[in-house]
């Protein structure tokens, strides 16, 4: 058991040791029991938290209401039009401002250093939806899948295939050092993360037993994975302009059948959502008409095959936000 996380942001998985991440894990499980049965745990009830949103989102929103109203919370959303923060207003004094109406701040939207100065100047909790740097909360889901799966997740192979620089794959890198996981960024050179972030995380995977590989070679970086995990292509915020190289760029790295064949026999198929595997969103179909793909980080028989824990993954953000709430504000 960790000391307390009581008063603690959650902005990166690099500022909490080994043993938080698992003490969160099992809360994380505690809660999905009780949810799942039906137990009640209003256990934060009095208390409010605002979720700050500059980019929109499904599953991150959903999962803070969610879980705020389980707790007993006051929830309070501002969508990107309905702040000040950076229009009439300064990010310092914004921050003060929601500090004193709530016990706590979600943040989702652009550079990392947004949430980190809105932690440092509210003075209670903040919680990192997603910045473009790193996503912490779907780490937490994810990996709570991949246990749910094989039982462990130390010493399993995790393969992120494509944009290997992003949010994501840069999260998935820092969660596997921390947890013993063996994780292979498997994409463009051009596209991998951030060197300095690389040798950081590889001093914490020597500590804990796992490695980190970086591979441009398809067939070597996925072969034996036990996890092949991906993400869309273009990210939320970056011009659609880059569709075109980037589909040039990564089209060699979509996770089809004959990737999942070169894995592991039990290995699992993992996306953080949403995809693009099928012509049934306007994105889809205007890729479709622009360069004739009718899917592309994914395959759709991967993404709706019996390999793909997609949808398991989805409600495990609400389980796993959860107990970052409960654990922060308690």
């Amino acid at each position: 058991m960790p000391r307390s996380l009581a008063g603690r942001s959650f902005l990166k998985l690099l500022d909490f040791t080994t043993d938080e991440i698992k003490y969160l894990l099992e809360l994380s499980k505690d809660f999905k029991r009780m949810k799942r049965s039906g137990t009640p745990h209003k256990w934060l009830t009095g208390k409010n938290i605002v979720l700050l949103f500059e980019k929109t989102s499904t599953r991150t929103r959903c999962s803070f209401e969610v879980a705020g109203n389980d707790l007993g919370l006051g929830v309070t959303y501002l969508d990107p039009g309905s702040s000040q923060m950076g229009k009439k207003e300064s990010l310092e004094d914004t921050a003060k401002v929601l500090g004193r109406m709530y016990d706590g701040i979600e943040y989702r939207g652009f550079d990392q250093q947004i949430v980190e100065d809105l932690a440092r100047y509210a003075g209670v909790p903040v919680w990192n939806g997603l910045t473009t740097q790193f996503h912490p909360t779907q780490m937490l889901a994810d990996v709570l899948t991949i246990e749910e799966n094989f039982g462990r997740y130390k010493g399993l192979k995790m393969v992120f295939m494509g944009d290997a620089r992003n949010n994501v794959a840069n999260s998935l890198m820092v969660v596997s050092a921390k947890l013993g996981i063996n994780f292979v960024a498997c994409g463009p050179a051009e596209n991998m993360p951030d060197a300095e972030l690389v040798a950081t995380c590889r001093r914490i995977a020597d500590q804990n037993g796992s490695t980190i590989t970086l591979t441009d070679n398809v067939e070597e970086g996925t072969r034996g994975a036990n996890v092949i995990y991906t993400d869309i292509w273009v990210s939320m915020g970056e011009p659609a302009e880059l569709w075109e190289k980037r589909i040039k760029l990564l089209s060699p790295y979509q996770v089809n059948e004959a990737v999942m064949a070169n894995a592991a026999p039990d290995a699992i198929f993992m996306h953080c959502l949403p995809s693009f595997h099928d012509l049934e969103t306007t994105v889809g179909r205007e890729i479709y008409e622009k360069f004739g793909l009718k899917e592309m980080e994914v395959a759709d028989s991967v993404f709706r095959g019996p390999q793909s824990r997609v949808f398991d993954e989805a409600e495990n953000r609400m389980h796993t936000i959860k107990a970052v709430i409960y654990a922060t504000l308690n």
